[in-house]
C-alpha cells in the first residue's frame, strides 16, 4: 500500500512552489546583483585574454578555445550570482535598514525568502560541473572557494568585524584567477599578482564606501572601520593601502604579462591619481563625505583604466 500522504507536509510543499514561482524575472535578476555579476565577469574574462597572451608569447600555442571560454564566464556568473542571492537571504533583515538596500526583493516582501535561497542554491550548484567538466578541476576549486567564502565567512563576519572586509577581499579577488587558471591550468606568478592586484584594490575601494555609508551601516548593524576606529584611521589605511594596489599593478610589466611603454606610462598615471586623491584625504581631518565619495569613483575609474590598459598591451 502506498505511504500516507501528510497532509501540513504537502501544503508546505505546495506553498514552497507558490512561492518560488510567484516572484518576476526582474526580481531574480535583482538577486544576482547584475553591476556586481557583470563586473566580476568583465574581470574574469580580462584573466582569461592575460593567460591567452602569454601562453602564445611562452609557447607559440594556448588552450583557449570558444568552449573554455565560455564555459568559464558562464560558471562564473553563476557561481557569482547564486553567491549574491544567498549574500541577500542571510542579510535580508539588515538590508531593510539601509537605504541603498531596503528596495530589494527580500525586504519588501516582493520575493519569499525562501526563493531566493533556492535561486542561490540552484546557482551556485549547476556552475560547479559547468566549470569542473567544461575548464578544469582548479577553476571549479577555485569558484567554489569563493562562493563558500563570500557566503559562510565573510556575509555572517560582517556583523562581529571590520576585518570582515579583508576575508571579503579574497573571494572577491579570485574572478581574474579563474580566467588565468581556465587556460594555464595551475596558480603562477603571473597567476598571483592579477589575484594581489584585485585583493589590494578592494581595500581603499570598499573603506571608501564605508566612510560615506557608515551611518547607514549602524543602523543596520553591520561592523565597518569607521565606526571601530574613528576616521582618521581609516584614511591612513587608505593610504597604506594603495601602496601595494599601484605596485602590484607594475609588477605585471617585469612578469612579462604586458609590454611596451604604453602600459607603463597607462598604470602610472592612473596609479598617481588613485594614489594623490587617497593620500589628499589625510589632509582633511574627520569625516569628508565628498573627498570619500570622491575616491570610491576615482577607485572604478582606475580598475576598468588599469584593466583595459593590460588587456590592449598583452
Amino acid at each position: 500500500m502506498p505511504a500516507p500522504v501528510d497532509p501540513a507536509l504537502e501544503s508546505e510543499k505546495s506553498e514552497s512552489r507558490r512561492e518560488v514561482a510567484s516572484a518576476p524575472l526582474s526580481d531574480y535578476v535583482a538577486l544576482a546583483k547584475p553591476r556586481i555579476t557583470t563586473m566580476v565577469v568583465i574581470t574574469t574574462a580580462g584573466g582569461l585574454w592575460l593567460a591567452h597572451r602569454a601562453s602564445l608569447t611562452a609557447a607559440g600555442a594556448s588552450a583557449l578555445t570558444w568552449p573554455v571560454v565560455l564555459c568559464t564566464l558562464l560558471g562564473t556568473a553563476l557561481i557569482v550570482a547564486g553567491a549574491n542571492a544567498l549574500n541577500m537571504y542571510i542579510e535580508r533583515d539588515f538590508d531593510r535598514k539601509m537605504e541603498r538596500t531596503k528596495n530589494r526583493p527580500l525586504p519588501t516582501g516582493r520575493m519569499a525568502p525562501r526563493a531566493a535561497l533556492w535561486f542561490g542554491v540552484v546557482a551556485s550548484s549547476l556552475s560547479v560541473p559547468l566549470l569542473a567538466i567544461g575548464v578544469n578541476a582548479l577553476t571549479a576549486l577555485l569558484a567554489v572557494l569563493a562562493n563558500l567564502s563570500y557566503v559562510l565567512a565573510y556575509t555572517p563576519l560582517k556583523q562581529r568585524s571590520h576585518h570582515a572586509l579583508l576575508v571579503g577581499a579574497i573571494p572577491g579577488a579570485i574572478p581574474p584567477l579563474l580566467g588565468w587558471t581556465a587556460v594555464t591550468g595551475r596558480i603562477d606568478p603571473a597567476g598571483f599578482v592579477l589575484f594581489a592586484f584585485m585583493f589590494t584594490w578592494q581595500v581603499p575601494h570598499s573603506l571608501a564606501i564605508a566612510l560615506f555609508r557608515k551611518g547607514e551601516y549602524a543602523r543596520a548593524g553591520l561592523v565597518v572601520m569607521p565606526n571601530v576606529t574613528g576616521d582618521d584611521a581609516v584614511k591612513h589605511a587608505i593610504a597604506r593601502w594603495l601602496v601595494p594596489v599601484v605596485a602590484s599593478s607594475l609588477l605585471v610589466v617585469p612578469l612579462g604579462l604586458v609590454g611596451g611603454p604604453v602600459y607603463l606610462v597607462t598604470a602610472s598615471l592612473l596609479g598617481a591619481l588613485f594614489f594623490g586623491v587617497g593620500v589628499l584625504g589625510l589632509a582633511r581631518p574627520g569625516a569628508d563625505r565628498k573627498w570619500a565619495r570622491s575616491l570610491f569613483g576615482v577607485s572604478l575609474v582606475y580598475l576598468v583604466g588599469v584593466f583595459a590598459a593590460m588587456v590592449l598591451c598583452a
